[in-house]
């Protein structure tokens, strides 16, 4: 099929399939299409379960990188579909370029960065609906940088009262920061409280105190939990 004539996925598209819990990959990055993914056990981080190290308290305390916000959403894209040494292609392909661009526009995406002066460092983005946060991906190029993102990402969204962050699927480094997996049937009960509360925003610029004491207080939960 000539790629003119294919169905072109719409941002409207991609986001009542977040709401029905299925979300888009693609085989490469060359891939021409894309394939919807359910799987039948779910990775999700409890927003009031993320394990945070006394090595990674110490690196948000000595404020290595920039934390910005949505100050360069493509160029996080870019980062996370580089090639690395254990993973020599990537999942996302043209079509996820221009979807996630598109819902970035739309204010339904969002971007945390680490910066070292002019440098991109680490990063992740996701997709925001409702009191769901969707995690897409992660990258860093400097120790615990992706970490320190994470963290900030998950202190945000407790703030912003959100009440789901998924992470799609679990890794080592997912379950080491308190990444957990779920039933399809859990998850989606999970995904349909969160789509209830419409009136949650994205609170991706909140005070230096109140970020730092919503950090603390992370910290805290998790020594609490691990003692």
């Amino acid at each position: 099929m000539d790629r003119s004539e294919r169905y072109v996925i719409t941002a409207e598209t991609l986001l009542r399939a977040y709401a029905a819990g299925v979300f888009p990959m693609a085989e490469s990055r060359d891939s021409q299409d894309l394939f919807w993914v359910d799987p039948e056990h779910r990775g999700i981080l409890p927003l009031d379960g993320f394990k945070m190290s006394r090595s990674l308290r110490k690196t948000l305390r000595q404020n290595k990188f920039e934390i910005r916000t949505d100050s360069h959403f493509d160029a996080v894209m870019e980062k996370c579909a580089e090639s690395t040494e254990d993973r020599p292609d990537t999942w996302m392909n043209e079509d996820v370029f221009r979807l996630y661009s598109e819902l970035f526009d739309l204010g339904c995406a969002h971007s945390v960065e680490c910066w070292q002066g002019d440098e991109l460092v680490g990063g992740l983005y996701g997709v925001s609906l409702g009191g769901a946060f969707f995690g897409e991906s992660m990258f860093s190029r400097r120790p615990n940088a992706s970490k320190v993102a994470l963290a900030h990402l998950v202190a945000r969204l407790r703030l912003s009262h959100y009440s789901l962050l998924d992470t799609q699927f679990v890794t080592d480094h997912l379950t080491s920061l308190g990444a957990i997996e779920v039933p399809r049937r859990t998850y989606h009960l999970l995904l349909d409280e969160a789509l209830q509360l419409a009136t949650v925003a994205f609170y991706s610029d909140p005070g230096v105190a109140e970020l730092s004491s919503e950090l603390e207080a992370m910290f805290l939960q998790s020594r609490t939990q691990t003692s």
